[in-house]
């Protein structure tokens, strides 16, 4: 009696459901989450968390030279041959040259943002990040050996270990465009991307204390190996659509397939045009460049920094370099589960939500920022970088998934585009830097952070006043007047019948 009462009950529910007002107009409930809370059983999950992974091999792959770079450029004892003692260091290279170095990864990781996201979208996101990463792993293998011929091939080098990672950001949208049911949008996204910044987590600390007891090439080769480990594990686990797995349910397909537009493998036309001259696009763009020219001038510098200015020997410099990201990481992550309750609930519109993460993490990175530019004192300076940073994982609750948004069948596209903007503030932050702290005085430093939270203020006026998280015009597809836009409870509508 009481089951029969409590299917009365669910039917009742789901009725009502069948119906809803939303800020979208009335929509119909299609599915609900077959899975409930636990995620071990949904694949969609599953792929999130190898992906996670890959971004975490990705970034340790990126940052690992960041560190190495203190140990192979840092004074050691050496006896001569009458027993007298003399320093010496393997790589003799001036603050300039260091800058150049760091920055090198970033001139091919720019050139291929584009085509990355145009290559997932022609033939499947899967295969191009996972090749992305594993090539760069392959490169980072043999760098030990071939640094130590010639700067300029380690210079070569990491050119194309950043012309195969340039690829993985632009084309997991490809993967999320297939996978990810509008309302798990920013938690499937924000799962991912924290990858990012929980590998410069361990980076940092753990490439420190292999520097100094196993020596700097020990970090290239180990974290090479690492990254050919996990391609072959995404190679076997993954697929570019949730039809195409073997292992996924029937119900978490209807699930997924039911929420997102049926495209039917047709050539996506990219609207070029529109793309380049709409507004909401370029607000995301200029958030990217802003979020991008702090992240890449702490994550190449800050080891440096804190060497500099606070004496930290390298093994801790590493661990409280790793601090600032560790806590992004946390954010970013919680971010995108407050983010997608918010919508789901109701509480605020999609376009509030990308706008109030966005604008407020830039904000408070703005004050932080500059309270660490004038307070250099070493717990004061960690903290306030700390929160700086961390409040970046907010932002990226923002602009990281406001593609899919948008447009979400030009999502790779438009995360290719922007990314190669936003790689700019890694090519020119590091040599910027490199000419501005030549004395390794504090108040070079200082002008290196007030740049950083000038520019973050920037781009949250950018963004507060042109970003919107509704369909644009121009995304809708030409055959069903659709564009996979959606309520917050994964309920299909066409926004263009208000």
């Amino acid at each position: 009696m009481r089951s029969l009462r409590m299917k009365v009950i669910m039917t009742r529910k789901r009725s009502q459901a069948e119906t809803r007002d939303t800020e979208y107009g009335t929509v119909k409930y299609e599915e609900s989450d077959p899975s409930g809370w636990k995620f071990w059983k949904k694949r969609r999950y599953i792929v999130g968390i190898l992906a996670f992974f890959g971004f975490f091999t990705s970034y340790i792959l990126r940052v690992n030279l960041s560190v190495a770079i203190v140990a192979m450029t840092t004074n050691y004892t050496k006896t001569d041959s009458e027993g007298n003692l003399y320093y010496e260091r393997e790589f003799d290279w001036d603050s300039k040259l260091q800058g150049w170095i760091l920055s090198s990864f970033f001139y091919g990781y720019i050139t291929t943002q584009l085509f990355g996201g145009w290559l997932a979208a022609k033939i499947g996101g899967k295969r191009v990040f996972g090749l992305g990463i594993a090539t760069t792993a392959l490169f980072t293998l043999i760098t030990p050996p071939l640094v130590r011929i010639n700067v300029y091939i380690l210079i070569a080098l990491r050119v194309i270990e950043g012309i195969f990672e340039g690829v993985t950001y632009p084309c997991v949208h490809a993967i999320w465009a297939n996978w990810a049911p509008p309302l798990e949008r920013s938690k499937l996204a924000t799962l991912a991307f924290s990858g990012s910044f929980f590998g410069t987590v361990v980076a940092m600390p753990i490439c420190g204390i292999m520097a100094d007891r196993l020596g700097w090439a020990s970090i290239f080769y180990t974290f090479g190996a690492i990254g050919l480990l996990w391609y072959a594990i995404w190679s076997y686990v993954v697929t570019d659509k949730p039809e195409d797995d073997p292992h996924i349910s029937e119900a978490e397909l209807r699930y997924i397939k039911s929420s997102l537009e049926e495209t039917n493998d047709e050539e996506i036309v990219h609207p070029w045009k529109e793309i380049v001259t709409s507004m909401p696009v370029w607000a995301i763009v200029a958030a990217h460049f802003s979020e991008n020219w702090g992240f890449y001038t702490m994550l190449t510098q800050l080891p440096t920094f804190l060497s500099d200015t606070q004496n930290f020997k390298l093994e801790k410099a590493g661990f409280m370099s790793a601090l600032p990201y560790l806590a992004m990481a946390i954010m970013i992550s919680g971010g995108g589960y407050f983010a997608d309750y918010l919508r789901e609930r109701k509480i605020l519109t999609t376009t509030q939500v990308r706008k109030v993460f966005n604008c407020g993490g830039f904000i408070s990175q703005t004050i932080f920022m500059m309270c660490a530019a004038f307070i250099m004192t070493p717990f004061a300076v960690i903290a306030c970088i700390t929160v700086a940073i961390g409040l970046g994982g907010f932002s990226w609750v923002g602009f990281s998934v406001n593609h899919l948004d948008i447009a979400p069948r030009h999502a790779s596209i438009l995360m290719g585009f922007g990314n190669t903007i936003a790689t700019v503030p890694g090519i020119v932050s590091p040599i910027l830097t490199g000419y501005i702290v030549q004395n390794k005085t504090a108040a070079e430093w200082r002008v290196v952070f007030i740049i950083a939270a000038s520019i973050y203020l920037g781009g949250a006026i950018i963004y507060g006043v042109f970003a919107s998280g509704e369909l644009q015009p121009w995304a809708v597809n030409p055959k069903t007047k659709k564009g996979n836009s959606y309520d917050n409870a994964g309920l299909e509508v066409d926004t263009f019948t208000k």
